[in-house]
């Protein structure tokens, strides 16, 4: 199922992203971590049969979802080619999340992509090596990552730039965006620190500075090569609308080239619970990853019928539910706020959005999609 297919109707049914937590090893160190990564597997990590069983669960769902393998590094799974191999023959589309290592080399691109990895999600945290390298933890990381972007042009496989903005690189917005500027992305996706893991030690930018971020964003869709979109930051979704633009619209250069662009992009509305699902590497079933309320574990537990009729998952789908600003923000079905920062700050994922400046208009109908 491509972003194009899926439609609001979907929501409730199932989810347009699944990430699988293939594996909690990695030789990296990231000051943003989720995960905590590790340089060991962990001994409960789901085996080869067992990951073939969730895949095989999760190509059940009425429209089967797009699976991101991650991690960790999913590299690190001795396992990791078969299962590609495996979730494609399922029907599932699949797209993979490789760390800047040693591993992940030409020839490890080539494997998957002959195997059905169509898409790479790569990490750039810096415009230059010295930032780059500090968030990353490992000296080599920028180079390593500029390689990447080249062996996977060379291959033909589309990307998307995953850049976590804190207090560190916040400065650097614009010279990363040039810097995107010179590869040939599909996708540039800039997530917003949540309180979680290893991104407890970093330093969120203020939300008064969300605005002037959104601002240089979406200056540079409006003039690069490439999509622009934000993680946990829905909110852009709000600021875009307020300058009379359209959040799914992909660069106006070469509209052929928009239209692919357009195809990646997921419905507005879609957050936490709400079109994502995330499989921890033990089978954890959590509303994303970044918002680890365990709804259930894999395979005690159906991973469609969690996602369908989880109290959890369906709080989230609800922006009615939500408190305070957020539950009476015009903006709720566009927007709704990070559920999984609102998690990661109060305790509570229906609470407002702790980064965001909008004030809702008193008594103003909700903007629907």
């Amino acid at each position: 199922m491509s972003h194009a297919d899926y439609l609001q109707k979907d929501f409730g049914r199932n989810p347009l992203m699944l990430y699988y937590e293939t594996t909690l090893a990695c030789d990296l160190v990231c000051k943003h971590c989720r995960a905590s990564a590790q340089e060991q597997p962990d001994p409960q990590e789901l085996s080869t049969e067992q990951s073939k069983a969730l895949i095989d669960q999760v190509a059940t769902f009425p429209r089967k979802p797009m699976m991101v393998m991650t991690g960790g590094d999913p590299l690190k799974r001795a396992d990791l080619f078969d299962l590609i191999r495996y979730a494609v023959g399922r029907g599932l589309q699949i797209a993979l999340t490789p760390s800047a290592t040693p591993l992940a080399t030409l020839e490890a691109f080539q494997r998957a992509r002959d195997a059905g990895v169509r898409r790479l999600g790569i990490s750039l945290d810096g415009a230059d090596a010295e930032t780059h390298d500090a968030f990353r933890g490992f000296d080599g990381s920028f180079a390593r990552t500029m390689e990447m972007l080249e062996n996977a042009k060379k291959l033909g496989m589309g990307v998307q730039i995953n850049t976590s903005i804190t207090r560190r690189n916040v400065h650097q917005v614009d010279a990363i965006a040039e810097l995107l500027a010179k590869h040939q992305i599909a996708m540039w996706s800039a997530f917003f620190l949540v309180p979680v893991g290893r991104g407890i030690e970093e330093e969120r930018i203020a939300p008064e500075e969300y605005e002037t971020v959104f601002e240089r964003l979406w200056h540079h869709a409006n003039t690069k090569p490439y999509g622009v979109k934000t993680t946990e930051a829905p909110h852009y979704r709000r600021f875009v609308m307020e300058q009379g633009g359209d959040p799914l619209a992909g660069p106006t250069k070469d509209e052929a080239d928009a239209a692919e662009r357009r195809g990646h992009r997921a419905p507005l509305g879609k957050g936490d619970g709400k079109g994502v699902k995330f499989i921890s590497h033990i089978g954890e079933i959590y509303p994303a990853g970044f918002l680890p309320l365990n709804c259930g574990r894999f395979p005690q537990d159906s991973v469609v019928e969690i996602y369908q009729n989880h109290p959890t998952f369906r709080a989230l789908r609800n922006p009615n539910g939500f408190k305070g600003r957020c539950g009476i923000c015009e903006y709720r079905y566009i927007c709704g706020g990070s559920r999984a920062r609102a998690y990661g700050v109060t305790g509570d994922p229906l609470e407002t959005e702790p980064d965001c400046v909008y004030i809702p208009k008193p008594g103003a109908p909700p903007i629907m999609p």
